[in-house]
């Protein structure tokens, strides 16, 4: 995502640095500085005073701006006195005044015009300014119907969506790049139709002001787009299908349907629940309905007396005696560690999850597992603690007191426990359980049209 950001303010940079203003003329000042430096001559020709004087009042009357300075020369010192339009108007004719040959330095009197008539000249400008809008109209009228022609054209190609849809490989793509066509066509009918009427520098600005928005609209909302991208990648890979039973993460459930936002599971138990599409791409995702056939496991402890290695082909017989326990691959046992009290050995076995329900098969393996090694005379001892008294306790008077054999006789015998035949394999249900996957096909047939649309494309391959 980092790189994205990346490449989007990258592309972004080129407007800003089209927008920054060129290195600027030397300031008024610096001119008259450097022209100060230059070496003055110790003589100067008759009438040279009068020349500079008539050269800058010649330029100066040419200028309507500059129409009230009075201009008078002393030794090539040139003096300037009145009032102008604008403060900008005063640097600008102390600057043409030091570029006339001769002159030595610019004194500069002049002030800007606050006068009531001298505020009234823009007015004026700005009724120029109107005249000016007014014959430009009918250019802007055919820029405006350039730019609307292009956007036509856009709109026009992006609604060609059937070749779109053969060009990418989903429609999410096709749409996005339909979008992208769209978009392209319409800011460059404004490019076009804003250069028509010689608005360059506002084109600039514009394109400047977008790409600062933009950038600080992808950093506000980079978790947003982040998601979108996780969503076009997720629609291109398709981790899985409508009704998988998969694992995100920690998060358990039946592929609902896939979004431009989420992905929404049906959890186990009939709630439903939305992943972002960012989180979904960065998880480890595990898919149970993938390959058919699945193993279960559990494990038991027998005697440490025992014959462990009984113990361990009793239990992986009794799996293959299922009739739900598939021959290949074959189950199998293994003896884990020696524990405290008892052996551990861990039992495994592979069912057809299409003609086997995954928890069932478990269910009923281990109670079958555990009764025959039951019957076959193996303890399955339970956990056992050494209780260590303190010698102090001896000196209470309850430490020492005598057992009567009345109390030893009274005492209850244990209880045998009867034991039970393992099941039959005609008394076992493990068909495989649909009410989830049911009710997933129940949603997408009822509200599918209503909701989002789901980008799980079943013609492409599960990655």
């Amino acid at each position: 995502m980092s790189r994205l950001l990346a490449l989007l303010a990258l592309l972004l940079a080129a407007p800003l640095a089209a927008m920054l203003p060129a290195p600027a003329d030397p300031e008024p000042q610096e001119a008259a500085t450097t022209a100060a430096a230059q070496t003055i001559a110790d003589t100067q020709d008759s009438g040279a005073d009068e020349r500079i004087s008539e050269r800058i009042s010649g330029i100066f009357a040419e200028l309507p701006a500059f129409q009230g300075v009075r201009v008078t020369v002393q030794q090539g010192v040139v003096s300037l006195a009145g009032t102008v339009p604008k403060a900008e108007d005063i640097d600008r004719a102390e600057a043409i005044a030091g570029r006339v040959t001769g002159v030595v330095t610019v004194e500069n009197g002049l002030e800007r015009d606050i006068s009531v008539d001298g505020g009234l000249g823009g007015v004026a400008n700005l009724q120029d300014r109107l005249d000016d809008f007014l014959a430009l109209l009918p250019l802007i009228g055919v820029a405006a119907v350039v730019a609307v022609v292009i956007a036509l054209i856009g709109y026009l190609l992006a609604g060609l969506t059937g070749v779109w849809h053969r060009l990418a490989p989903n429609s999410f793509l096709a749409e996005l790049i339909a979008s992208a066509i769209r978009f392209a066509f319409v800011v460059g009918g404004v490019v076009i139709a804003l250069d028509m009427i010689g608005a360059g520098a506002l084109m600039g600005a514009v394109l400047g002001g977008a790409g600062v928005v933009g950038i600080a609209l992808g950093f506000a909302m980079r978790d947003t787009i982040e998601n979108y991208v996780a969503s076009l990648m997720l629609s291109l890979r398709q981790p899985f299908r409508a009704n998988d039973w998969v694992l995100i993460d920690d998060l358990e459930g039946r592929v609902i349907r896939l979004t431009s936002r989420a992905t929404i599971l049906m959890t186990l138990d009939g709630n439903h629940l939305r992943i972002p599409n960012a989180q979904v791409f960065k998880a480890v995702i595990t898919n149970f309905t993938t390959n058919p056939q699945r193993r279960f496991q559990f494990d038991l402890g027998v005697d440490a007396d025992d014959d462990a290695v009984a113990a361990r082909h009793l239990g992986r017989d009794t799996l293959a005696a299922l009739d739900f326990v598939l021959a290949e691959p074959p189950p199998e046992a293994r003896i884990l560690e020696v524990g405290d009290s008892n052996v551990l050995i861990r039992f495994l076995g592979w069912v057809d999850q299409r003609e086997t329900d995954w928890w069932k098969a478990q269910s009923r393996a281990i109670p079958a597992v555990k009764t025959a090694l039951e019957d076959a005379g193996f303890g399955l001892p339970e956990p056992i603690y050494r209780l260590r008294f303190d010698p102090r306790s001896a000196s209470l008077p309850f430490a020492n007191a005598p057992i009567s054999e009345e109390a030893g006789q009274n005492a209850a015998p244990p209880v045998e426990r009867p034991r039970r035949a393992p099941p039959t394999a005609a008394q076992e249900d493990v068909r495989p359980t649909n009410e989830i996957a049911e009710m997933v096909d129940e949603e997408r047939r009822t509200s599918g049209g209503g909701q989002e649309k789901d980008l799980l494309d079943h013609s492409r391959p599960v990655e």
